[in-house]
């Protein structure tokens, strides 16, 4: 006796899922994440160039549309310039001081092998404290009467090279930029040991077999496999220069006379401090575009340096 087959009640939605988009499902997965960043960092953007268009105390409900006019004064404004170039040159000695020390420092440990485990984790342990611990820390080290570094200048005799390390306008910014370069050099160090761990061991024996010494070895063969991993690592110090604030705001408040203000610094001050939110939206909001712009150039130019290689 034949029976004929009826159509079961999942025919209908296996075939509706056979015919939907492919981009449906991806969509479907991405959309929580794509929620978190439009309200966390698309809306704060948006608002932030609202703000820059008003001048508002952040207490009252009223505020005065003021066109362009912070802007206008942000352009004239000698002290956002003074931070902008106080962060560019932040930048440059991040990429000049951090990355030669860390790849050097990789090339070390790389060339340790098994041995150097215990060398890693406490290179790696300036990463780990937070930057207001450290500047707490440091704003002792470096204190001109009673921190450890002029005490040891005065006890070996050397009283003249003692110096009001975060005091003075002429030391202010070097020093902080040197214990920013102390804290983020381990991290590239970690960056150049990932891609050291991914070179072929052949070509160093073959290398060696030819005769190759090591300083050849590393500029022939290990310098130009670490090509993109130095851009990666060059991009980030720059944009994360940029974008400094907690270390230098707990060690030196921007100061002294503004030697080592940066754009973070004099937006935060310019808000909380002097309770212009109008005109530090715009600080804020000028850093946002000298970041990006950076960022796009680097990028740019990144790619323009890998279809030439």
């Amino acid at each position: 006796m034949n029976r004929q087959a009826t159509p079961t009640a999942a025919a209908p939605w296996t075939d509706r899922r056979r015919h939907a988009p492919e981009w449906l499902a991806p969509a479907l997965f991405l959309a929580p994440a794509l929620a978190l960043l439009a309200v966390f960092l698309l809306y704060p953007l948006i608002e932030s160039l609202r703000l820059s268009l008003v001048e508002w105390n952040g207490l009252g409900k009223g505020h005065v549309d003021v066109g362009l006019d912070n802007w206008s004064a942000l352009l004239r404004d000698a002290l956002f310039w003074r931070a902008l170039g106080n962060n560019l040159l932040l930048a440059l000695m991040s990429v000049l001081v951090q990355l030669p020390i860390a790849l050097a420092l990789a090339l070390l440990l790389d060339k340790a092998g098994r041995g150097s485990r215990t060398l890693k984790i406490l290179y790696f342990l300036p990463l780990l404290f937070s930057s207001v611990a450290l500047g707490v820390i440091f704003k002792n080290i470096f204190d001109p009467h009673f921190g450890p570094i002029n005490t040891a200048l005065n006890a070996i005799g050397a009283t003249a090279l003692a110096q009001d390390w975060l005091g003075d306008r002429r030391f202010a910014l070097l020093t902080v930029t040197a214990v920013v370069c102390w804290q983020n050099i381990p991290f590239y160090m970690i960056l150049f040991l990932a891609a050291l761990a991914s070179f072929p061991p052949e070509l160093r024996e073959a290398a060696r077999l030819d005769g190759a010494s090591d300083a050849t070895i590393f500029w022939k063969i290990k310098l130009p496999h670490l090509q993109g991993t130095v851009r990666t690592a060059a991009m980030l110090a720059v944009i994360g220069s940029l974008r400094y604030f907690d270390l230098i705001y707990v060690m030196t408040g921007g100061g002294p006379e503004g030697a080592s203000e940066l754009m973070a610094t004099y937006m935060y001050r310019t808000v909380f401090s002097s309770f212009q939110l109008g005109y530090g939206s715009t600080v804020a909001s000028a850093m946002f575009l000298v970041v990006a712009l950076i960022a796009a150039f680097g990028m740019r130019l990144t790619k323009r340096f890998e279809t030439r290689v």
